[in-house]
């Protein structure tokens, strides 16, 4: 391991960079559109951060739909002290969208499957219920025969 993977404040784990930079940055605490290359800006202010949790941490941060939904109103990208970076171009607020869209629906196809899943477990249950109670009645009929043609035997 280098001495970069030891410092307390170049965190390996790439969440705990991330929730690192929202502690640090308002951009990052206000999910702003990070500006073009802010992975740059970053590795010059800490040179020792791990690249590949920088990386990962970035994603994260730039995947979630706080993120997302931010690309779709705000027209700015900022800079890590918060200054203007650069226009949102159409096609970066195009695909935030397209992202966006595509999480929703794979989540309302996930909801209604539960549903369903939990309606058929239902429905199963009662079934259940209802063929345990013509079980019973069914050995209680038997039962009323058994008793009723056994005194006759006698």
């Amino acid at each position: 391991m280098t001495d970069a993977d030891h410092k307390p404040d170049s965190p390996v784990d790439a969440r705990a960079l991330l929730k690192d930079l929202q502690g640090r940055f308002d951009v990052f605490r206000n999910f702003s559109p990070l500006a073009i290359g802010i992975d740059k800006q970053l590795i010059a202010q800490q040179p020792d951060v791990n690249r590949k949790a920088l990386r990962l941490a970035l994603r994260s941060h730039t995947m979630s739909t706080r993120y997302l939904k931010e690309m779709q109103i705000v027209s700015a990208r900022l800079n890590l002290d918060g200054s203007p970076a650069g226009e949102i171009t159409d096609e970066a607020r195009a695909h935030s969208g397209e992202l966006l869209r595509d999480r929703f629906k794979k989540q309302a196809e996930q909801r209604k499957a539960g549903q369903e899943a939990a309606r058929a477990e239902q429905e199963a249950a009662r079934a259940e219920q209802e063929a345990a109670r013509a079980e019973q009645r069914r050995l209680e009929k038997l039962s009323q025969l058994t008793e009723k043609f056994g005194r006759k035997a006698k």
